[in-house]
This record gives C-alpha cells, sequence and structure tokens, in this order.
C-alpha cells in the first residue's frame, strides 16, 4: 500500500519504474526471535510507518503507525500493556486489531479511533505480513517448510541486504537463464527441466554443476515461489541446503532482502558448519554479483528478447496478477508524468469501501 502521507512525496520526481511498485501478496517484516512478549518495533515498508508488537500473551500485531488522537508514533515509546499497545503521548489503548479500547481520561470511546491491522503470520521461524493495495484479504496462504526446527537440520544463518531495485527485477532471475554465464561465471548454463508458472506459485526444478575444490559436483535446484515476497530454494547434491528469501518493500526504492540458510547436518558440527558456510556464502556471492545490475537498470515493458533467453514473456504474464487494473494505469501514468493523477485512496478507506459495498 502506498499510504497517503507518501504519495505527495513520491509524486515530486519521475519514479523508476513503469510498474506498480508494491504487489499483493505476503513479506517478511522480522524473524520472531526479534520479538519478545512485551516488545514493540518501529517498522516502514510499503511506504508506510508501522508499528509491531507482541502482547503479553505472545500474539503479534502489525498497526499502522499513528495514533488517530494527535499523531504520535506507537513505534517510539508506545508500551504493551496486557493484550494491546498504549500510545506514549496520552496513553490510549489499542488492541491486536487496532481497536480502541481505552482513553483514560474519557467517559466515552471515539468510535471512528480505530488503526488499521494488517493480517499477520508467523511461521517458520519469521514474521509475515499480507499486503494487499485494495486492502482485500489474504488470497493465498505460506506452507511450512519442513526443515525449520528440526534436528537434523541446523538452525538458520542469516544475511541481510538493503537494495535499491524491485521484487520483480528480482524474481525474474529465476526464470533468466542466460544471465548465470554473464554475470556469474558459469561455463554450464542451469536447464530446466521443469517450470510451472501459475498465480500465485513457480515451481521449477533445475539441474545444476556446482564447482568445488575436488572437481565439479552434478546437483539439483528445486524452487518454490510464492508471490513476490517469499521463496524457498532446495540445494543438492555438494550438501543438502535450503534457503528462505524474502524480499519486502521499503518504499519506492528500496527492498529489504533476507536469506535464511539451514543445512542438513553431515559428519560432526564442524564438519557440518564448514562445508555448509562455504556453499551458503556462495550463494550469498551471487546475489552480490547480481546486485549492481538490479541497482541501476531500467524495465522495458518490452525488452528484445531471443531464444535461450527463457520464459520471460511468460512470466511477465504471471507478474500482472499481483496487481489490479488501476495500479497498472496509475503506475505507468506517474512515470509518463501525466498531470492528472488521482491521488490513491488510503488501505484503511479502501477496506471501509468494500466492506459497505
Amino acid at each position: 500500500m502506498r499510504g497517503a502521507d507518501t504519495w505527495e512525496k513520491s509524486m515530486s520526481k519521475k519514479p523508476r519504474f513503469p510498474i506498480p511498485r508494491y504487489p499483493r501478496g505476503w513479506f517478511q517484516v522480522a524473524y520472531a526471535d526479534e520479538l519478545g512478549p512485551g516488545d514493540v518495533k518501529p517498522l516502514e515498508y510499503f511506504g508506510v510507518q508501522l508499528v509491531m508488537f507482541r502482547t503479553e500473551d505472545g500474539e503479534v500485531s502489525v498497526l499502522d503507525a499513528f495514533c488517530p488522537h494527535m499523531g504520535a508514533h506507537l513505534g517510539h515509546g508506545g508500551k504493551v500493556k496486557g493484550d494491546g499497545i498504549v500510545c506514549p503521548f496520552h496513553a490510549w489503548k489499542f488492541d491486536a486489531a487496532g481497536r480502541c479500547t481505552e482513553v483514560p481520561y474519557a467517559k466515552h470511546l471515539p468510535r471512528k479511533a480505530n488503526l488499521t491491522a494488517w493480517p499477520v503470520i508467523e511461521r517458520n521461524g519469521i514474521i509475515m505480513v499480507w499486503h494487499d493495495i485494495d486492502g482485500k484479504e489474504p488470497e493465498w496462504d505460506i506452507p511450512e517448510i519442513p526443515e525449520w526446527g528440526n534436528d537434523a537440520w541446523t538452525p538458520y544463518w542469516r544475511q541481510r541486504w538493503k537494495l535499491r531495485t524491485h521484487n520483480q527485477d528480482m524474481c525474474e532471475n529465476v526464470v533468466d537463464k542466460a544471465h548465470f554465464r554473464y554475470v556469474h561465471g558459469m561455463e554450464i548454463v542451469p536447464q530446466p527441466h521443469t517450470i510451472k508458472l501459475e498465480y500465485p506459485h513457480i515451481k521449477m526444478t533445475t539441474d545444476a554443476l556446482y564447482n568445488t575444490p575436488r572437481g565439479d559436483v552434478n546437483g539439483e535446484l528445486d524452487v518454490e515461489v510464492h508471490g513476490f515476497g517469499f521463496s524457498v530454494s532446495r540445494f543438492r547434491g555438494i550438501v543438502e541446503t535450503t534457503n528462505m528469501a524474502s524480499v519486502t518493500p521499503i518504499d519506492d526504492e528500496y527492498c529489504d532482502v533476507r536469506f535464511s540458510f539451514t543445512v542438513k547436518k553431515i559428519g560432526g558440527a564442524e564438519i557440518t558448519e564448514g562445508v555448509g558456510k562455504a556453499f551458503t556464502k556462495e550463494i550469498a556471492r551471487q546475489l552480490e554479483e547480481d546486485a549492481p545490475v538490479w541497482e541501476n537498470k531500467a524495465f522495458f515493458h518490452q525488452p528484445m528478447l531471443c531464444d535461450g533467453d527463457g520464459p520471460i514473456a511468460e512470466f511477465r504474464r504471471w507478474c500482472a496478477n499481483f496487481y489490479p487494473d488501476w495500479y497498472h494505469k496509475q503506475a505507468q501514468d506517474e512515470y509518463d508524468g501525466v498531470k492528472e493523477v488521482s491521488k490513491p485512496l488510503t488501505l484503511a478507506e479502501r477496506r471501509r469501501r468494500l466492506v459497505a459495498a
């Protein structure tokens, strides 16, 4: 969602992309162990200021950050009290669903004194929110990853980047097989032998050849994409490795990228750590090779493709499903500099209209 407070700022310069900035889907905002009972954290994602907290009973909530009373940011000084959060300015209390439940000095609660609550799930050791520009409820779920919490696998090894890019450009790498040779120096380009694009998922299996100090090792890569925000890659060959990758838009320019690696234990702990970290370091290196391209490239609606590029056109059609038609038009109009671009409604207003309808 692009909040009304960020719209004026975004219109002051030409957008980098002629496509909508914030797709529909589930997106990671934290790791579960980063938020203990009673903790409060400010967030900024989708161009919106948010507050995340965990109630004393352990429930996670993500709300729009600014108190409707006089605008205090609940993420800066707000305190958890029981099942809700208390504003640091005048002690108004809001529950996990965003409802105002207490104003300590008033006899009557203002009827409209509520905050927009974002759908939240806590799964696989991560906290995710659902984003939909029209305020609609979640359309799909995030699966449980069997490797997570499994004693046969290591705890997560985490890596994180802030990249100036778009979710769609990053995800496009899944089907762009030609770049592996020229960006990553792979002599043998991975060849998918199965690939299925069916909104909101992509499933692909690819033969892989891993270069090691002891020679080349044949392997296989399985990729599951669950929208633009979350994917799972399973590598087999050297050591069984699973990477949960999340890409969450911060604002009109940047994305928050997290890789969470787990490795199937082999031999002793030292062997597992040595082999696993060497392999995951190589995967992270490939992302860092992609980063300068992502951060500086232009987006063409009709790229000049050739045979051997991979199913780029099919992928672009898959991508279009993550945005409503009006959002496509608005993004193109903003990019083209059309002056009469209608100001978008806030997520809260869109939800109110959906309920009224």
